[in-house]
């Protein structure tokens, strides 16, 4: 399990890996959830090139006439005017950037997700839907050991969704294979036919550990909001209670709290099964 899990989102993919996440063209902002970082694109400025020609020049302007003032106190001329080009230049240089649209770069060994980029996106949206409920959870679970463990089901789900893409792409290219005018008893067909078996076996199998993953996640989710709702629902049953008490000269029933036990039971044992998922299998010798 990494100690750090970087998560970035563009356009065009979506990059899982343990090391930070760079912008190739554009900007980018992080945010970071315990050992869960997020790297998103930040959207263009809109600046024109236009428009940052002029901005260029009514900033050389004063840093001209700041220039000239140095040298008349005596600073050499040549210092002030490299001092000038150096600002004007990294001022243009993060207009320009600021202007692009954001793409990521992937580190190496990064998980890049394209075709399974929407599963990985809900499995997202989900984990923040199990976060979101920590701050009620307080002493009922550890957010570093819930946090860690919620990391580690993302990174395995990357890893399997991953290796989902390669064997599309292998079966992909395996239905393609032209068969025209082959005997059916032909050794060479005799083998194909094996490896698109092997290759559906493959998928089947993979789409079996991602709804696994899925599945424990999306419970945890559930066990986590139905717990508050549950205490929710309690609260406002205990404040009706205090006022139907004043406004009666009975003794109130008295309440029953096994319903919350019960949610209470279900968030341990989610985050339980969700740390108790197990590591995802390595990918398959190539079937080629």
């Amino acid at each position: 399990m990494p100690t750090e899990l970087h998560i970035g989102i563009d356009r065009e993919k979506i990059i899982v890996t343990p090391y930070a996440v760079r912008p190739r063209t554009g900007r980018i902002r992080r945010h970071r959830s315990g050992s869960l970082i997020e790297a998103l694109p930040i959207p263009p400025s809109g600046r024109s090139r236009e428009d940052r020609v002029t901005f260029a020049a009514r900033l050389a302007l004063p840093l001209i006439f700041a220039s000239a003032v140095l040298y008349a106190a005596g600073v050499p001329w040549w210092l002030s005017a490299m001092a000038s080009a150096v600002t004007v230049g990294t001022v243009w240089r993060r207009q320009a950037r600021a202007a692009q649209f954001g793409v990521l770069e992937a580190p190496a060994d990064a998980r890049v997700l394209t075709r399974e980029r929407a599963t990985f996106e809900r499995a997202l949206v989900t984990a923040r839907r199990i976060r979101r409920t920590w701050p009620a959870l307080s002493g009922m679970i550890d957010p570093v050991t819930a946090g860690d463990a919620l990391t580690g089901a993302l990174d395995d789900l990357a890893t399997v969704l991953a290796r989902r893409q390669e064997i599309l792409r292998l079966r992909d290219g395996l239905a393609g294979v032209r068969e025209d005018g082959v005997p059916a008893g032909s050794p060479a067909k005799l083998a194909l036919d094996d490896q698109r078996d092997r290759v559906e076996l493959l998928w089947r199998e993979s789409a079996e550990q991602a709804e696994r993953i899925m599945d424990a996640i999306e419970a945890t989710a559930r066990a986590g909001e139905a717990f508050l709702r549950e205490r929710h629902l309690g609260d406002t049953v205990r404040r009706a209670e205090l006022m139907l008490t004043s406004l009666s000269a009975g003794a109130p029933p008295a309440g029953s709290g096994s319903e919350l036990a019960e949610q209470t039971n279900a968030v341990i044992s989610a985050y339980r099964d969700l740390t108790a998922l197990p590591a995802s299998a390595p990918p398959a010798a190539d079937q080629s």
